[in-house]
């Protein structure tokens, strides 16, 4: 992101003129430029804000999937090309690490009288961003096949790992278990989840040392191997689009998958009514006798520029607020899993809000998460297909974090 021209992300990016008020926000002026990602909740957002502009008050939007290679130069700029930069769990940090985006204690307190507490995401103390929609990996499960195995639903992997093994017993489903076990990404956040169930932490407190290599990290690698015996013989393959055939063709009977996927393995329209028909989501499961879900809570919210006036920042944020007020969840359920006061949860968002409730942490935003993610990513792997012993897989991702994290100045 740094290697781009700062001047490259000029007016140019800019899309949308503004328009006549279409609501009274109580801004008297003032300039909002939105940089955002692009899918339709946030298209619904960035519309609300819109609807503030007026013959005093700017508002213009750039929305598109390479948000993230923009950002760091863009807020760099003094003033900053954009006044708001939306963003999620892993996309904030660059911001964050190079001081680009503002504290908004005093906007909050002026202006964030809807807001709920969990919409606050706090560093030090501080709020920095407004979060205002959530996803998460949680519970999939079959009824029809528990019920006709004699099954509970699972609210545990020790639970899952007993049923799959009734299910494949009485001849139910061979393969009643998948996850998401790809190298890469999937795999990387398979284990996060995990090893955060079991009450993991990942760096040595106040360090960027590396902390895996433990009695909870193995645990977590155990676990997820175990999984894999339930699971058919492809199964380091399996991400979230190939295992919804598999779901659909009723070839799995149970999975921890992303609520953001959710909709589409419960439509009774959809290619597998009677599967969607019997398909109940729940909160992620826990594990080793732990309370908190295995699991990690994504969201996106938004941030406000360090380098802009005062004015444009009180703004942009009372905008933003207009953007995600309660009428916004309540006229636009099916889009989100919002985290908007007023929200009732659409039944493809149950398993994501539950997952909340019950106290799922949020993917870390510590500067040198994003390096271990990836070297866990590419070196459970071995492990996974039986070639070298979980302590081993950990102390090999250890070693690949060391040498990137010194190449990205977090280790001497």
């Amino acid at each position: 992101m740094k290697s781009l021209l700062r001047m490259t992300v000029a007016a140019g990016a800019l899309l949308a003129a503004p328009t006549f008020a279409l609501a009274d926000c109580g801004i008297e002026s003032g300039s909002v430029r939105i940089l955002s990602n692009d899918f339709e909740a946030l298209h619904v957002v960035a519309a609300g804000a819109e609807e503030c502009a007026s013959a005093t008050v700017e508002v213009t939007k750039n929305q598109t999937t390479e948000h993230k290679n923009i950002q760091v130069a863009a807020l760099t700029t003094n003033p900053a090309t954009y006044t708001v930069a939306v963003v999620a769990n892993n996309s904030v940090v660059p911001l964050l690490n190079d001081g680009l985006i503002r504290p908004l204690d005093d906007l909050v307190a002026k202006y964030g009288q809807n807001l709920e507490p969990t919409q606050l995401i706090k560093i030090d103390g501080k709020v920095m961003a407004i979060a205002f929609m959530a996803n998460a990996q949680h519970l999939h499960y079959r009824k029809d096949l528990l019920e006709e195995a004699g099954l509970e639903p699972p609210t545990s992997y020790e639970d899952i790992l007993a049923d799959a093994a009734v299910l494949r017993e009485k001849g139910i489903v061979a393969t009643p278990l998948a996850a998401n076990f790809k190298p890469g990404f999937d795999l990387a956040e398979e284990f996060v989840n995990m090893y955060l169930g079991y009450g993991g932490e990942f760096f040595e407190p106040g360090t960027p040392n590396a902390s895996i290599v433990n009695e909870k990290g193995v645990a977590a690698l155990e676990t997820m191997k175990a999984m894999s015996d339930f699971m058919g013989p492809d199964f380091m393959t399996f991400n979230t689009n190939a295992i919804k055939p598999m779901w659909e063709a009723s070839e799995v009977a149970i999975l921890n998958g992303w609520g953001s996927r959710a909709s589409a393995l419960i439509d009774t329209e959809g290619p597998a009514p009677e599967v969607a028909a019997n398909t109940v989501l729940a909160a992620a499961p826990t594990v080793g006798g732990g309370t908190t879900p295995a699991a990690t809570l994504w969201w996106d919210g938004f941030t406000i520029a360090k380098n802009i006036s005062d004015e444009d920042a009180e703004a942009s944020f009372q905008a933003m607020m207009h953007g995600i007020r309660p009428e916004v969840a309540q006229e636009h359920a099916p889009v989100a899993v919002w985290l908007i006061k007023g929200y009732e949860p659409t039944p493809a968002a149950v398993g994501v809000i539950e997952t909340l409730k019950a106290g799922a942490k949020p993917f870390p935003m510590l500067p040198y998460m994003g390096v271990l993610f990836t070297a866990l990513g590419e070196n459970l792997a071995e492990f996974m297909q039986g070639q070298e012993s979980a302590e081993q897989a950990l102390e090999d991702a250890t070693q690949a974090y060391n040498t990137a994290a010194r190449e990205a100045g977090f280790l001497n």
